[in-house]
């Protein structure tokens, strides 16, 4: 046998397992690295509510549920905003009010839109009470497409 082919042959025995832990250890870490950036990223989800459906109203809210569940409340930023027939779901007597004032606890912004809520006075006369914790945004679809350019997902359910 000749000392090329020896010299070959035992370049082959190291460099097999070598080359194969080499390449279970870059499978290793490009796993790695997905799950890491997966773990870190930050979900943005605006939802509207623009009906005064008790069910859509529902749905919305199971909806940004849901995602924290999926994601993590530290994991998923989720602003409910609510004009129009929707405002009625933010209004402190609404049958919701004790379920928004939970979720508000649990990191979900909601949002009831102003431009709403000055024609409620203006026809009825009585100001909108707006259940704790919810803010509210000069014009609900302008905070809707400041959120979407903000790179915030939308929804309507």
């Amino acid at each position: 046998m000749s000392y090329a082919k020896i010299f070959s042959s035992s370049i082959k025995h190291v460099l097999t397992p070598l080359l194969i832990a080499f390449l279970m250890l870059a499978v290793f870490n490009s796993n790695n690295v997905n799950s890491t950036e997966k773990e870190e990223k930050r979900h943005q989800l605006v939802i509207q509510v623009s009906t005064d459906d008790p069910r859509t109203q529902k749905i919305a809210m199971n909806n940004a549920v849901n995602l924290q569940k999926l994601y993590g409340i530290d994991n998923v930023d989720i602003e409910i905003v609510a004009y129009g027939p929707g405002l009625g779901m933010l209004s402190s007597k609404n049958e919701y009010a004790s379920r928004i004032r939970s979720l508000v606890a649990q990191d979900i912004t909601f949002s009831a839109c102003m431009n709403t809520m000055n024609n409620i006075k203006k026809k009825t006369g009585k100001e909108v009470v707006l259940t704790e914790g919810v803010e509210s945004v000069t014009a609900g679809v302008a905070r809707i497409m400041e959120l979407q350019e903000a790179g915030y997902a939308y929804i309507r359910p």
